[in-house]
């Protein structure tokens, strides 16, 4: 069996090793070929080109970057017509995949897109795209799965491999030993985001909300899990330093680690309120963006929430402060009110537990089944699951 494959940024190469990985479990001849990162070469993947020559984020960037890109996925498309696999996969990277899955799918070749692009969101036209381009689609959530299953699209929910990562039950006590924090504080994350944009848009107003926050709850300590050295400089320029001001701990890196550890979280919209999720935190998510893009983000995007704990829960179990809203004094009531409301903050615990045992389906095996389904069958399933 053989088997094409494209993975581009990190995430995408760890969801492609752990195919691989499931499907030479039951297929230990399968070849797999295409662009690859390290997980997936480890794996047993021959790389065609490495992963990282698709890793380019950014409107300029892509562009700076269009003739090599272009190259490559002409180069790939050419190298399956030449050699064609029983079935290709393109994982995540759906402007480069979806291209290329349309061109192998006109050429007899199977095809597999693995991760929804955000066409629930925004720019719901592309699912024409995606119908035209693959013969079966993965997703992540169960509401990608009825949105495509409504557009004509072949589909089945695999569920995030992070929801396997994750146990169901963290030891917070441990967290706190291994990263030497207080066990007999209330602890609350801080994390304005892995990118120094969203920093400097967040990381100021969440230390000013964590004052005010120790103002009124005394003894509260704050912990920060901070991306990089440079986003690290920035905060320490930030902080107040004097003796009587919250407590800080500044950890680098070890982000779900700090997530296990602490009792609330105040973080930047994105893949870390997931995490905060699935280690059943309450927790309030803020955004800032540049007042432009905001205008023409919020008359694109079709969801009533921006954060995939509201989206799967389908109403607002973390406070959104979006913009405006985005205020120190906002964000200080919010984990206030986390902080005293030990009943709530239980309640939304447990919805967090049965949202993760909807995610965790062993997804790296459900994949690799549904693949081997579409090779041997030579129709896309369809699972109701």
């Amino acid at each position: 069996m053989k088997i094409g494959i494209i993975a581009g940024e990190a995430s995408g190469d760890l969801l492609a090793a752990g195919l691989i990985t499931a499907i030479k479990a039951e297929h230990p001849d399968a070849q797999f070929e295409g662009i690859a990162g390290p997980a997936m070469v480890e794996a047993g993947c021959r790389a065609l080109y490495p992963a990282e020559k698709l890793a380019v984020m950014g409107l300029v960037e892509v562009l700076a970057h269009y003739r090599a890109l272009k190259r490559i996925q002409t180069s790939v498309v050419e190298h399956f017509s030449r050699h064609p696999p029983d079935v290709f996969v393109g994982v995540d990277a759906p402007d480069f995949n979806l291209t290329v899955e349309r061109k192998l799918k006109a050429r007899g070749i199977k095809t597999v897109h693995y991760v929804s692009p955000s066409v629930w969101a925004w720019r719901q036209y592309r699912v024409k795209k995606i119908a035209r381009a693959v013969d079966l689609m993965l997703t992540l959530f169960p509401f990608e799965a009825e949105f495509h299953r409504h557009h004509g699209v072949k589909v089945e929910f695999v569920g995030h491999p992070l929801a396997e990562m994750i146990p169901l039950q963290a030891d917070v006590a441990a967290a706190r030993q291994r990263l030497a924090l207080p066990q007999d504080k209330k602890l609350v994350a801080l994390l304005p985001g892995s990118r120094m944009s969203e920093a400097k848009q967040l990381a100021g107003l969440m230390l000013d909300a964590a004052g005010r926050v120790a103002a009124e709850h005394p003894g509260v300590e704050f912990v920060m899990p901070l991306a990089t050295p440079a986003i690290r400089s920035y905060v320490e320029a930030l902080r107040d330093d004097s003796a009587d001001g919250p407590a800080f701990h500044l950890v680098d890196g070890r982000s779900r680690e700090v997530m296990a550890a602490v009792d609330v979280i105040l973080l930047a919209s994105g893949t870390a309120a997931l995490e905060a999720m699935l280690f059943k935190k309450p927790m309030v998510v803020s955004y800032k963006l540049a007042p432009l893009t905001y205008a023409i983000v919020r008359r694109l995007v079709k969801t009533a929430y921006v954060s995939l704990p509201n989206i799967l829960a389908g109403e607002e179990l973390a406070k959104e402060l979006i913009q405006a809203e985005a205020t120190a004094a906002n964000m200080a009531a919010e984990v206030l009110r986390l902080l005293r409301d030990e009943d709530a903050a239980a309640a939304i615990g447990e919805r967090f537990t049965r949202i993760h045992r909807t995610l965790k389906q062993d997804a790296s095996r459900k994949a690799a089944r549904a693949v081997l389904e579409l090779t041997a069958a030579g129709v896309a399933t369809d699972s109701p699951s």
